[in-house]
């Protein structure tokens, strides 16, 4: 688990290397079809959340909003709204109770698991303390983690002053490790998890709106989606199509122009196409048979909100 405190992330490792896509697999993928972007929020705060990363446009990125108050059915800016109740005039909310939150959870397993299916690279935003964020998050790490190719989580963690609510996000972070899915799937380090403390803001928040609040936590996610999967897949496939081509249609190596005996061929300059490809590189790595992706660490932009 990774926890950002003040403007300082504790980053562990996370590579994710998908041994059994090659090159020629890889070249033809279309980035948001074949491999697919998808920001999935779970609770109210969450939502908030999620509405300011869908104002920073991402490339090909999937919005899912996730909600036990019917409400959720309005949010329009979210491509897929999933409401967990009874219906649209029964089952309001969960009054706060992670316990009810896992109830409507549990009912509802099947259509979580569809949310992800046919998945790459989800991205789990939720806030803990209240009941969907706190009750429904291991039902949803359970779906994604059995579904997903590599799955990113942010939690969000209540401030101290609200007490109880803290206590319960603190629980729930425990109960994670019983989540047999998500364990394997962070084993083989294809998942990772990062706590987002609105105390370790304490000092700045107080000057602020929670809109403005929420926008920096927003901004966190959104590179993070953009750095550490976007453009890393990107280079890829682009890697590969042009490995592909230099392979299928190599190009001649230029003939020297004929020069006097006495006056000696002028070296290639540096940065001019001498006839060969320099090898792939992604990552720093080699692109061979295996597609490897470096979890990076959001931009550090110091302890205050922004």
């Amino acid at each position: 688990m990774t926890e950002y405190r003040g403007g300082v992330r504790d980053e562990e490792s996370l590579t994710t290397r998908f041994d059994e896509l090659d090159e020629s697999f890889v070249e033809n993928l279309r980035l948001g079809q074949d491999l697919r972007f998808v920001l999935v929020c779970v609770g109210g705060g969450a939502a908030r959340i999620g509405h300011e990363v869908i104002g920073r446009h991402l490339r090909y990125l999937e919005t899912v909003v996730i909600n036990c108050d019917p409400r959720v059915q309005d949010l329009e800016e979210f491509d897929r709204r999933v409401f967990l109740g009874a219906g649209a005039d029964g089952g309001h909310d969960t009054a706060g109770s992670p316990v009810v939150g896992g109830h409507l959870a549990r009912a509802a397993e099947p259509a979580l698991e569809r949310i992800f299916e046919g998945a790459t690279f989800v991205t789990v935003v939720t806030t803990l303390g209240g009941g969907t964020g706190t009750g429904v998050l291991p039902f949803i790490l359970e779906a994604a983690a059995r579904r997903a190719a590599v799955l990113s989580v942010f939690a969000v963690k209540p401030f101290a002053c609200e007490g109880e609510r803290r206590a319960l996000a603190e629980r729930a972070l425990g109960r994670l490790h019983f989540v047999d899915a998500w364990v394997e799937k962070q084993q083989h380090q294809l998942a990772n998890l990062t706590v987002l403390d609105n105390e370790s803001l304490v000092a700045d928040a107080a000057k602020y709106s929670m809109n403005r609040l929420n926008r920096h936590w927003a901004e966190l996610i959104a590179n993070h989606i953009e750095h550490s999967f976007v453009i890393p897949a990107e280079a890829a496939v682009e890697g590969a199509r042009l490995a592909a081509l230099a392979e299928a249609e190599p190009m001649p190596h230029p003939t020297p122009a004929p020069t006097s005996p006495s006056v000696p061929a002028p070296p290639i300059a540096p940065g001019i196409f001498d006839g060969t490809l320099p090898a792939v590189q992604f990552d720093g790595a080699r692109f061979d048979a295996e597609l490897t992706f470096e979890i990076l660490p959001p931009l550090d932009r110091g302890p205050g909100l922004s």
